[in-house]
C-alpha cells in the first residue's frame, strides 16, 4: 500500500492541527491559500450569497477567525440578520479543504478603532465606498472611495464545527465540534 503523502491526515489530531495551522499561515503569509477564504452568508431574501474575504485573523485557543468589511456591505447587514456564516479554504498545496461553520459578530465604532489605525492608507481605501457597496451605478468607474473610520468593521467568526476533507492515496474526511470540546469524528469523504 502507498504511503500517504501527508502523514498529518492519518489521525484525527493530525488533520484538525493541521486546519488550524493552515488558518494561521493565512493570516501571516499573502501567498497563503488561507489567505482568501470563501465566505458564505444568507441574504435576507433566503439566498446563498459567497464572496473572497481576506483572512485578517486566526485565534484557535479562542476557537475565532477575523475578516475586515466595509460597514454598509450587503455582508454585514445579512449576518445582523442571520449571524451564522460558512467560510471555505482549498489548499492545493496539502490537498486539503477546509470549511468552518461560525457564529458571527460584527464590531465597528470605538470597538475597531485601534485596528483602523493600524492600517495602512492604502488598506483604510477599501472601507468607505459612495455610493455603498453592491448599488447599482450606471459608469463602472461611478463612484467615489472615501475612507471613514466609521464606515470599518470586524467580522468576528466563532468557530462552532470545522470540517477537514484531505485527498490523498485514500481519502479522509473529519469534523471538529467545539461543543464536544472539540473530538473529531472520521466521516465518509
Amino acid at each position: 500500500m502507498t504511503q500517504e503523502r501527508h502523514d498529518w491526515a492519518e489521525s484525527l489530531d493530525g488533520l484538525l492541527e493541521q486546519a488550524w495551522k493552515r488558518l494561521g499561515r493565512g493570516v501571516a503569509d499573502r501567498r497563503s491559500a488561507a489567505r482568501h477564504p470563501t465566505l458564505a452568508t444568507v441574504d435576507t431574501n433566503g439566498w446563498p450569497q459567497v464572496r473572497t474575504v481576506v483572512l485578517r485573523g486566526a485565534d484557535r485557543a479562542a476557537s475565532q477567525l477575523r475578516v475586515y468589511t466595509d460597514r454598509k456591505a450587503g455582508k454585514v447587514a445579512e449576518l445582523a440578520a442571520a449571524p451564522r456564516a460558512s467560510l471555505h479554504v482549498w489548499d492545493q498545496t496539502a490537498h486539503l479543504q477546509i470549511r468552518v461553520m461560525a457564529e458571527a459578530v460584527i464590531h465597528t465604532g470605538t470597538a475597531v478603532e485601534s485596528i483602523w489605525s493600524g492600517l495602512s492608507a492604502h488598506a483604510q481605501r477599501c472601507y468607505g465606498f459612495q455610493p455603498a457597496s453592491g448599488l447599482a451605478i450606471t459608469d463602472a468607474l461611478d463612484y467615489a472611495v472615501w475612507p471613514q473610520p466609521e464606515d470599518f468593521a470586524v467580522i468576528e467568526l466563532t468557530v462552532v464545527y470545522l470540517e477537514a476533507l484531505h485527498l490523498g492515496h485514500r481519502h479522509r474526511r473529519a469534523g471538529f465540534d467545539r461543543r464536544r470540546n472539540w473530538a473529531g469524528q472520521w466521516l465518509v469523504p
